[in-house]
C-alpha cells in the first residue's frame, strides 16, 4: 500500500453560488464519501485550505500575496489516501463529490516518503 495525495482545484466559484441548502447537501455528499473511505481504512488525512496565503520567492527574499492563479487553478484542499497503486487511487477519486462542479479537478500523486528518510 502507498499513500496518494489528492489536490483539489477549482469549483469554489460554483459552490459559492449555491443556496445554503444546496451547500449543505453538497457537504453531506462529501461527508458520506469520506466516511466510506474511513470505514475502509483508506482515509489518512485531509483538510480544506484558506484562499488567502503568501508566496515565497528568491530564497525567501521576496514574499508576495497569493495565490493569484485563475479560480480553476487555486488549490482548495488536499487529502491523503491509502491505495495499492495509482490505478486504485484514480478509481477511488472518480467517486468524489468535487466533480459535481464543472471546473473542479483533482490531481492525484503518489507520496514518495522513503526517498527522504
Amino acid at each position: 500500500m502507498s499513500n496518494f495525495l489528492y489536490l483539489f482545484r477549482g469549483g469554489q466559484e460554483d459552490f459559492d453560488k449555491l443556496t445554503d441548502e444546496k451547500k449543505q447537501a453538497h457537504m453531506e455528499l462529501w461527508q458520506e464519501w469520506l466516511d466510506g473511505l474511513r470505514e475502509q481504512g483508506r482515509f489518512v488525512d485531509g483538510l480544506p485550505l484558506s484562499s488567502e496565503g503568501k508566496v515565497v520567492h528568491k530564497k525567501g527574499e521576496l514574499i508576495t500575496n497569493g495565490p493569484f492563479a485563475e479560480g480553476a487553478e487555486v488549490i482548495g484542499g488536499y487529502m491523503i489516501l491509502d491505495a495499492q497503486d495509482i490505478d486504485e487511487a484514480l478509481a477511488v477519486a472518480k467517486g468524489n463529490p468535487h466533480f459535481i462542479f464543472g471546473d473542479g479537478t483533482m490531481e492525484v500523486r503518489e507520496i514518495i516518503a522513503d526517498e527522504i528518510h
